[in-house]
């Protein structure tokens, strides 16, 4: 039955053009699937990552700027921002706001980043985006309006792969006649690998005088180009090398980095390969100290002699996602996605390191709970187009009808809170939020059905409002 599925799902790759390295892959990954690996990492085989060097105790060195100046820029985004209901690149997304009322988003700070590190250090830094087939049109779009990012002789962009969807009780690609791009996945960022040795940019970037990389996801605002780390990783001789922040209790999920006890190789465990049972020591942060940021290094030379000899296909671990056909839609077909992780490469290469970094380097936005707190005051944007913190960032939980960003948006029509005097926010039930809100401490805001009654406000449509000027803190709102 599974062996059948194999065969279908390589002629509907092949059909649809998808690069020979990524169908190898997909088999690799396939056939590990249908053995009943599940890709699951046990606590009993692992240590915790030993201390690290710090990038805010690195010395100042003479080979920052010659190492940045070989340093290409690669930013993942294939990412549609599905779990915010949406159905374009999330990069699209407005993010900050400038004095003069424009919005910015994630790709036009992106590039305002690269372009005031080009002008400060004189580093040529090639910037370069890892597209899907669903954010590629749009973002090249929205590129357009920058006549000075694209560099003579590399590409803007390369295409991530694309892989079927399985379904769960028979392993064969899902058919989804209503909408067949729903028939399709990314194969997560560990694609990285297939998608440039299809592409070639590996020997375009070496061709044109580039040794190193610095890949990150294009919705993290705080991996901008950085002269420290360029010197420190080129002077280490490592192949590869991972930036790593402390833990807080925002984060309970991601990457981590552990010691794998059978040969003390340092390898990558996502929180889908982490068992049950080992979940809550694996998120023990006296334990495990560090989580995965997802910014990686690279030197080109080992990558393109790594990527040559496997022909793309480097030996990750599995990850198995379970999912329906319509993410959408729970009812939907249920299906199996076969996914990988790039960090996950730090096994492959010998001598990979990791370094910690301040949080300053981790600014993702996963949820409407982070795009809030970006949005806010929390955050100045520089005249270099970095996002920096004013405050410690508060937690923040929404309730379910701000989750996708039109739900989002309509209960912010003016601007987000001022979240600068707050610790958390937690919103329960359905509130519209008036402009001028100030947050404060650990601040609730209750079910408008119980909170209304003693603030003697009207609901409008079944929600509760906070008006104009209002102040939200522990004990409800307070005008």
């Amino acid at each position: 039955m599974s062996a059948i599925g194999l065969v279908q799902a390589r002629e509907k790759m092949r059909g649809a053009g998808v690069a020979p390295a990524a169908v190898e892959t997909f088999t690799r990954f396939y056939r590990l699937l249908e053995s009943g690996v599940s890709g699951l990492i046990r606590e009993e085989d692992v240590e915790p990552l030993p201390q690290l060097a710090r990038a805010d105790e690195l010395e100042p060195s003479d080979g920052e700027a010659a190492a940045l100046d070989r340093t290409a820029i690669i930013k993942l985004n294939g990412g549609l921002g599905t779990s915010m209901g949406m159905d374009k690149a999330k990069s699209l997304l407005p993010v900050r706001r400038t004095a003069e009322g424009e919005d910015l988003t994630f790709l036009d700070i992106i590039v305002g980043q690269v372009r005031a590190a080009r002008a400060a250090t004189g580093a040529r830094l090639p910037l370069v985006f890892m597209n899907s087939f669903r954010t590629q049109a749009d973002t090249l779009a929205l590129l357009g309006r920058y006549d000075d990012v694209a560099m003579d002789g590399l590409p803007l962009d390369f295409l991530q792969n694309r892989e079927p969807k399985l379904r769960a009780d028979d392993l064969t690609p899902v058919e989804w006649p209503s909408d067949p791009d729903l028939e399709w996945c990314p194969p997560g960022h560990g694609d990285l690998y297939p998608a440039l040795h299809a592409a070639g940019v590996v020997r375009a970037l070496l061709d044109a005088g580039f040794r190193y990389a610095s890949v990150s996801n294009s919705d993290n605002l705080g991996a901008a180009p950085e002269a420290r780390i360029a010197g420190w990783f080129a002077a280490s001789g490592a192949p590869y090398a991972a930036e790593m922040c402390l833990k807080t209790p925002a984060d309970v999920k991601g990457g981590q980095l552990v010691v794998r006890k059978a040969d003390g190789r340092i390898v990558q465990r996502e929180t889908a390969q982490t068992h049950p049972d080992d979940l809550t020591v694996g998120l023990d942060p006296t334990r495990h100290r560090y989580f995965h940021t997802n910014n990686l290094w690279f030197d080109l030379e080992v990558l393109a002699a790594e990527l040559d000899r496997t022909g793309g296909v480097l030996e990750l671990p599995l990850i198995r996602n379970d999912k329906t056909v319509d993410p959408a839609d729970p009812a939907s077909t249920k299906v199996v996605q076969i996914e990988s992780a790039m960090g996950a490469a730090v096994a492959v290469f010998e001598g990979a390191t990791a370094i910690e970094v301040g949080r300053d380097r981790f600014l993702p936005v996963k949820t409407t709970n982070d795009l809030l707190v970006l949005r806010s005051d929390v955050y100045e944007l520089t005249d270099d187009y970095r996002v920096v913190a004013q405050v410690p960032a508060p937690l923040v939980s929404l309730s379910a009808p701000y989750k996708t960003i039109s739900g989002f948006d309509s209960r912010f029509p003016a601007e987000p809170p001022s979240l600068r005097g707050a610790t958390s926010l937690t919103v329960q039930g359905d509130w519209n939020f008036g402009a001028r809100v100030r947050v404060l401490g650990d601040a609730r805001l209750p079910d408008p059905d119980e909170a209304l009654v003693s603030l003697d406000i009207a609901p409008t449509d079944a929600t509760g409002a906070v008006p104009d000027h209002s102040t939200i803190d522990a004990s409800g709102i307070r005008s």
